[in-house]
C-alpha cells in the first residue's frame, strides 16, 4: 500500500471513519507533491496543454479587461493551481502585444507543490513572479487571476439521502481495504435547496473550500477592483449527483483503490460559486460553456492563423487541439467558464448576450 494510505489507515484507526473530504484532501495534496501529474506522459491533459491558443486568449482577454479597469499601473496578475507553467507561458506571449499592460503586471503563482513549483520555474525562467501558499498572502491592489481545473481538485463533502434523513458519507477501512459507508443524520443547511427533493438514494455534494475562495475572491474584487475567470468541469446549477471520480494514466480508476497515486477531482457546482462571490459584492458573468467563451474570444479565427504558418504535421495538431477545446464531444460543453468582477465593471469579454 502507498504511504497515502499508511496515512489514511493511522486516521481511521484514531479518529474513526473519515469525512469524504479528508480523505480527498490527503489524497490530493500527496498526489500534487510528486509534480508530475499533467502531460502527456502524466495522468491527465489540461485545455494550456492541448493548444497554446487557450493561454493566449486568455492573455488578450485580461488586456481589454485591464483596460475596462482604467489602465492601473500596476496589477496583480494571479494563477492558481498554475500547472506546468504552460498557461502563463503562452498568457505572457500574447500580453506583450499591449505593451503597456505588460509592463503593469505583477506576476504571482499560488502553488503549494513543491515538484510543480520546480516545473514552472523552468518553464517560466527569466520571468519576474513570485510563489505563494495561498490565496490570502496576496499583496493588495487590483487584480486579474485565471484558475484553470483548480477548484474541482478542492475537497468535497458527501451527502446520502435515507428513509432517515441525509447522511454525510464517510470512507472506512475493512480487510485491508477502503470502502465508503453511511454517516451520521445531518441537517440540510449546507446543502442546495435544489437537491433536496432528490429520490432516496440519491448523493449530494458540497465543496465548503471552494465556496470559501470564492467568496474569498469576491470580496477582494469587491473591495480592491479587477476580474477573476474560472475554468473547470460540472453543472451550470446545482444538482444532485455522484460525481468524486479517479483517474490515472489517462484512464478512469477506482476512487478508493489507489490513494494519493490517481488523480482525485470531483464536479465544480458553478452555481454555488457564483453565489458565493456576489454574496461578496462582486458580479458574476456566466458561466458559460467553455466552447462558446472560446469562440467568442475567436478561438477559430486564432487557430487558422496558425495552421497557415505551421508545417502539416503543426497544423494537424493545431486543428485538433482547437476542435478537443470548443466540441461538445471533447471538452467544449462540460467544461465551463465563470467570470466574477468587481460590480463597476461592465459585461466582461467572452459573456456577451448573442
Amino acid at each position: 500500500m502507498s504511504e497515502t494510505a499508511d496515512r489514511l489507515r493511522a486516521r481511521i484507526e484514531s479518529e474513526g471513519p473519515l469525512l469524504v473530504s479528508h480523505l480527498m484532501a490527503q489524497c490530493v495534496s500527496d498526489y500534487y507533491a510528486k509534480g508530475t501529474a499533467i502531460g502527456r506522459d502524466g495522468d491527465f491533459i489540461t485545455a494550456p496543454e492541448i493548444s497554446q491558443v487557450f493561454g493566449e486568449l486568455i492573455g488578450l482577454w485580461a488586456a481589454v479587461t485591464w483596460q475596462m479597469m482604467g489602465e492601473p499601473s500596476c496589477v496583480r496578475l494571479v494563477e492558481m493551481g498554475p500547472g506546468r507553467g504552460t498557461l502563463m507561458k503562452d498568457f505572457l506571449r500574447a500580453a506583450r502585444s499591449l505593451e503597456p499592460f505588460y509592463a503593469a503586471l505583477d506576476i504571482h503563482l499560488i502553488e503549494t507543490s513543491p515538484g510543480l513549483r520546480a516545473v514552472q520555474r523552468d518553464t517560466l525562467k527569466d520571468i519576474p513572479l513570485t510563489w505563494s501558499e495561498s490565496f490570502n498572502d496576496l499583496p493588495e491592489g487590483p487584480m486579474l487571476l485565471v484558475a484553470n481545473e483548480l477548484f474541482d481538485a478542492l475537497p468535497i463533502d458527501q451527502f446520502e439521502k435515507t428513509a432517515e434523513g441525509w447522511r454525510v458519507r464517510r470512507v472506512e477501512e475493512m480487510d485491508g481495504a477502503f470502502r465508503f459507508a453511511a454517516g451520521e443524520i445531518v441537517n440540510t443547511d449546507a446543502l442546495p435547496t435544489e437537491v433536496l427533493d432528490a429520490p432516496l438514494g440519491a448523493l449530494a455534494e458540497v465543496c465548503p473550500e471552494g465556496r470559501a475562495l470564492a467568496a474569498a475572491i469576491g470580496r477582494r474584487l469587491s473591495s480592491q477592483g479587477g476580474a477573476a475567470l474560472i475554468f473547470d468541469y460540472g453543472p451550470a446549477h446545482s444538482a444532485a449527483g455522484d460525481t468524486l471520480q479517479a483517474v490515472k494514466g489517462h484512464a478512469y480508476a477506482p476512487v478508493l483503490d489507489a490513494p494519493g497515486e490517481a488523480d482525485l477531482t470531483a464536479h465544480v457546482d458553478f452555481q454555488a460559486l457564483a453565489e458565493a462571490a456576489t454574496e461578496q459584492g462582486a458580479t458574476a458573468h456566466g458561466p458559460v460553456t467553455q466552447g462558446t467563451w472560446l469562440r467568442r474570444l475567436g478561438v477559430e479565427m486564432r487557430t487558422a492563423k496558425l495552421m497557415q504558418e505551421a508545417t502539416p504535421e503543426q497544423a494537424k495538431l493545431l486543428g485538433a487541439g482547437c476542435d478537443r477545446l470548443i466540441r461538445a464531444d471533447g471538452m467544449g460543453t462540460l467544461f465551463k467558464t465563470l467570470g466574477l468582477a468587481a460590480p463597476n465593471l461592465s459585461v466582461l469579454p467572452g459573456f456577451e448576450d448573442p
